[in-house]
């Protein structure tokens, strides 16, 4: 207070009550800003920072010691990438390479021209002999065809009886094969949808841009036609393989699962701006052929996994999310690592600087899952006993003592450090599940990478517009991927999958499983060699 221009300084006495009130007041606001600035850290590296976990060099050097341990957790290894050389009496040379060399698959078409001399051209300049070849200097160049357009015109004969006719017999009628169409009273071809299909769902190019490269080459394919064709063979021909696959699923030992975020338009008594969910389930690497299913869901509930893994008995590794906790009595639930590891990065990220204790604390946690992940790859070529045995041996110690010493950390339960040590509390059982089988991985991330293609996609075609083509999309999405991870070319396998199945009963199981990928022709393998 200013009195007379000097200052002065006035007491005012509060009750203990009122103190504490305004202390715990002001600890609560420097609390709530302390997340606030960790949630604009975390949000300024999701925005512009490196989407890759992967340890700097600078949080490696602080990764020395782990629990007081003596020997040093994880030696920071320089890769050196050396070209391929040839070493010589007086030099060093690099061994010459084709700018295309391993680029391009085995069984490329090589047009070879030849560039040489008439014979009046290869006069000496000095003595007129004519000069014999010693040599020639190969140089490749890549030319790409864009997609060819033809129309199949088929010409159906009729044949009668002349002489019959002649003779008043009633003329018999002979007629050719007709091979059937692949849609009633369409001019579709399993080539042409098996095209648009792989542009939509592997190169994500939305049928309104698909529509419009057509009309450039003078082809007038509306969206709506595209959209029918597709629809109508997951109807027919598609979905039949879906369920076989999903049956065939279902009888696996270890399974994965996760899930993202759909918005379909025209749902029933649900708004447009609603969520919708894409379920994803796949095999485990035990898995001699690699099934991706996707499954579309009006919500997130318990009750879409219950419905979908019925009668299934055996283990599904999955993110953390609770509804897969107790599905059944006959699945264990098996925790992701790399989630876990990645709340500690998080933290690592949202800390700020001078807070010694809390960095100190992450970057423990950060070198044990290195060392984790390090052994991981030690045993990756191992049998599934034996990755069991060294699973047990090397990795529980190391996870019994990170679970001890967490329990003497003391972090904000809302901070960043706080949620991570809360998630490694709470999900301990299902983390630890992965050493109770050498066929499990230690995280999830084969689904994370098998449901990436859809998250993908769904940034250029935003949204679904109806059920139906919701679930067509989940049908045609699963074969796509499934052809993948069986080293199939995913187009040559729906022109075979097409042209097969209009030939066939599908209501036949034995007809059904003709169409499955361990049963697609040699020419389908992303590997074929004429």
């Amino acid at each position: 207070v200013m009195e007379n221009n000097t200052k002065t300084t006035k007491t005012i006495e509060i009750s203990v009550a009122e103190y504490e009130r305004f202390k715990n007041s002001e600890e609560e606001l420097r609390q709530r800003v302390g997340l606030l600035e960790e949630a604009l850290r975390l949000t300024k590296k999701k925005q512009f920072g490196s989407s890759s976990e992967k340890i700097s060099p600078e949080t490696k050097a602080q990764l020395i010691y782990l629990f007081d341990e003596a020997e040093t957790v994880l030696a920071i290894e320089d890769i050196i990438t050396e070209q391929e050389e040839t070493k010589v009496a007086a030099h060093t040379r690099k061994k010459k390479t084709y700018l295309l060399q391993g680029k391009l698959p085995d069984n490329v078409e090589i047009e070879v021209i030849e560039h040489k001399l008439n014979e009046a051209e290869r006069n000496c300049p000095e003595c007129g002999a004519v000069m014999q070849e010693i040599g020639q200097e190969v140089r490749r160049e890549l030319v790409i065809i864009p997609a060819k357009i033809k129309v199949l015109e088929h010409h159906i004969y009729s044949y009668a009886c002349q002489n019959c006719k002649q003779n008043n017999i009633e003329t018999p009628v002979i007629r050719a094969e007709k091979e059937a169409a692949l849609i009633s009273g369409g001019f579709a071809t399993p080539e042409a949808v098996a095209y648009i299909i792989t542009q939509k769902f592997i190169m994500e190019s939305p049928l309104y841009r698909q529509e419009q490269e057509w009309k450039n080459q003078g082809v007038e394919l509306s969206r709506q036609t595209m959209s029918n064709w597709m629809l109508k063979c997951v109807e027919l021909y598609l979905e039949p393989l879906y369920e076989r696959l999903h049956e065939k699923l279902l009888q696996r030992d270890v399974l994965h699962a996760d899930e993202t975020t759909l918005q379909v338009l025209k749902e029933f008594d649900k708004p447009a701006s609603s969520k919708s969910y894409m379920w994803l389930y796949r095999t485990g690497s035990d898995a001699e052929h690699a099934i991706v299913l996707y499954n579309y869901q009006t919500g997130r509930g318990k009750e879409h996994p219950q419905e979908f893994l019925k009668g299934y008995k055996g283990y599904l590794q999955t993110d953390g999310y609770s509804v897969y906790h107790d599905l059944s009595q006959d699945i264990t639930d098996v925790g992701c690592w790399a989630h876990l590891r990645r709340k500690f990065d998080e933290a690592r990220v949202a800390l700020p600087k001078g807070k010694s204790a809390a960095m100190s604390a992450v970057t423990n946690a950060l070198g044990i899952f290195t060392k984790i992940y390090k052994i991981e790859k030690q045993l990756a070529k191992l049998s599934f006993a034996e990755r069991y045995t060294k699973r047990l041996e090397q990795e529980k110690p190391l996870l019994d003592e990170l679970f001890e010493w967490a329990k003497t950390l003391n972090a904000a339960p809302k901070s960043a450090l706080g949620k991570a040590l809360t998630y490694l509390e709470n999900q301990k059982p299902y983390l630890m599940n992965y050493l109770k089988d050498g066929r499990l991985e230690i995280d999830n991330n084969k689904a994370e990478r098998s449901i990436k293609p859809f998250v993908i996609g769904r940034k250029n075609f935003l949204f679904a517009n109806t059920p139906r083509g919701a679930q067509g999309s989940a049908i045609i999405y699963s074969l796509v991927e499934t052809a993948k991870e069986n080293r199939l070319d995913p187009f040559k396998y729906l022109v075979y999958v097409l042209a097969t199945a209009k030939k066939l009963d599908l209501s036949q199981k034995d007809n059904v499983d003709l169409l499955l990928p361990e049963n697609a022709p040699a020419e389908c393998s992303v590997n074929f060699k004429k």
